[in-house]
């Protein structure tokens, strides 16, 4: 009436079917997906703080060229001694360059102030290159 427990055993082992195969190769599928988003994650971190570095870099420079522009200006009293670009070689700035342009506008006059010109100072700062190149610009107005 009841099987023999040596052939239920043999008949069990042969229809046994093993899931730990499918189960290994789902999990490190799995796995390897996890890995590449996390990669993909991290390159576009770094390129994101490297722009924002190039960026801040540009800043300065924009900024530095204002600067020299309007002490040029003071000076001189004209738009004449301001130069067109400036290029930068040594520090943080290096391999930065500022693009400098200078208008001058008399608005009305007003009686008793002498000179009555504005100077509008436009400093264009640039860093980096090819992807990584950041552009900042800066105006200054001095009268």
């Amino acid at each position: 009436m009841f099987p023999d427990s040596h052939s239920f055993k043999h008949l069990a082992i042969r229809y046994q079917h093993g899931i730990g195969l499918p189960i290994a190769l789902f999990v490190i599928t799995v796995l390897a997906l996890l890995v590449v988003g996390m990669a993909q994650l991290q390159q576009a971190t770094g390129q994101s703080v490297s722009l924002q570095i190039q960026s801040q870099r540009a800043f300065y420079a924009a900024e530095t060229g204002a600067q020299l522009a309007v002490a040029e200006v003071l000076d001189s009293g004209s738009c004449a001694g301001v130069l067109t670009e400036q290029v930068y070689t040594l520090g943080a700035l290096s391999e930065c360059k500022a693009r400098l342009s200078c208008a001058v506008t008399t608005p009305l006059p007003i009686p008793g102030s002498g000179s009555n010109s504005v100077f509008t100072l436009t400093s264009v700062g640039e860093c980096g290159s090819g992807n990584e190149l950041a552009s900042r610009t800066v105006e200054v107005r001095v009268r």
